[in-house]
């Protein structure tokens, strides 16, 4: 688990980097006329992140005409860089959009005890509507035990038990950030997504699974792929909707992807040279695809964002 919140700090931070040994995958996409010559359209996570956190800011504006801050939580241990920078990108978006925040901080020594002393007290903080648990945590510490002791009301990263619960049930309040910014950039480009074909690569609890349970209420046809899938590549030719979610870089190749297909790349890998590249051949890919993120500037900015709605939302209940 450890390395895949890295992977996504990575992103996020624009400096993380994700290692899970997977195998390339498909999101939900649309059948699209598209010659293969013709360039995909990019979709711009920086500019949609942009118009929702404009969105939150005039909620919280609302929500402040009737007493109500929302106020956001972040736990940070350890001394982990890309931690740190991310923690700071979201405490600047905060200050963007009206969200109160309160960051605290502990040295990699600190206790699990004192983590879920902590999160007991925020828990009972009427201030504070959003917990965030920064990951990784120091390996001592049991990740699982520290998110499950966040209240799920609180549970902006929708990580409890709980709010993965009802999630697959359908009913849920809080919902993972980056699958929901995935969902977000496919709904914004205006992709099909009934009875179409999403493949996604990755099946992590962060991302892979949820990402698969949302295209799912949106009555795509899901596969989800990994490191024992057989013919990894006749699978992600017959998607629609590609999504690579694994920390490899350049894992996708443009044979691996149909014509006209939708490809969204949540992976960020810092490479030898110090350039960053996503899960999925950029350059090649885009002379394929009907629509492709790029990295960075696609699902990191989007991740962020929707960690604000989900505070607003919290606060809102």
């Amino acid at each position: 688990m450890g390395s895949l919140f890295e992977s996504l700090l990575l992103r996020l931070a624009s400096a993380e980097g994700v290692r899970p040994k997977l195998n390339t995958g498909n999101r939900v996409a649309q059948v699209v006329d598209c010659p293969p010559s013709m360039a995909a359209r990019i979709l711009d996570g920086k500019a949609l992140a942009a118009a929702v956190r404009a969105s939150v800011k005039e909620t919280v504006a609302r929500l402040a005409a009737r007493g109500v801050r929302p106020g956001l939580a972040v736990i940070l241990a350890g001394d982990n860089p890309a931690s740190a920078v991310y923690v700071r990108n979201k405490a600047r978006a905060c200050e963007e959009t009206g969200v109160r925040s309160e960051v605290h901080r502990y040295g990699a020594d600190v206790t699990e005890r004192a983590l879920l002393d902590r999160i007991a007290a925020l828990n009972a903080d009427p201030g504070v509507h959003g917990i965030l648990v920064q990951l990784p945590l120091p390996g001592r510490i049991n990740a699982r035990r520290v998110l499950e002791a966040v209240a799920p009301a609180k549970d902006i990263d929708g990580f409890h038990f709980e709010n993965l619960g009802a999630l697959v049930a359908g009913q849920s309040k809080l919902v993972p950030c980056t699958p929901a910014g995935v969902m977000r950039l496919i709904e914004h480009a205006g992709v099909t997504l009934a009875g179409r074909h999403a493949v996604v690569i990755g099946r992590s609890s962060i991302v892979g699974k949820p990402l698969a349970l949302l295209l799912l209420q949106k009555d795509a046809t899901v596969t989800i792929c990994h490191s024992k899938t057989m013919e990894l590549q006749k699978l992600t030719r017959e998607a629609d909707v590609l999504v690579a979610a694994v920390g490899r870089p350049k894992l996708v190749t443009a044979a691996m992807v149909k014509p006209g297909a939708c490809v969204i790349d949540v992976g960020i890998n810092r490479l030898p040279d110090g350039t960053l590249a996503g899960d999925v051949d950029f350059d090649a890919v885009k002379n394929v695809a009907g629509w492709i993120t790029p990295v960075p500037g696609g699902v990191g900015p989007m991740t962020i964002a929707l960690l604000l709605e989900n505070c607003v939302r919290a606060a809102s209940i």
